[in-house]
């Protein structure tokens, strides 16, 4: 599976892939939980990607109010 980066995705994209990740990494611990998850590095790879998503999430979040803040100054 191939995943784009983060700064390709538009803003719903973005959004709609950081709930994908969030829910895949409810699965994982689950599976963690239960016993039943063989690679214990996909819930850390997947924390980190949760993390590259918001983090490209926020850092829209900030540009656009910097934006924002400039143009009416």
């Amino acid at each position: 599976m191939a995943k784009d980066s983060p700064r390709q995705l538009g803003d719903h994209d973005l959004i709609d892939r950081i709930a994908q990740e969030k829910d895949r990494l409810f699965k994982l611990r689950f599976q963690l939980a239960t016993g039943q998850l063989e690679n214990h590095a996909r819930v850390t790879t997947t924390k980190r990607d949760i993390a590259r998503l918001m983090t490209e999430l926020r850092a829209r979040e900030i540009a656009a109010a910097e934006a924002a803040a400039g143009g009416e100054a």
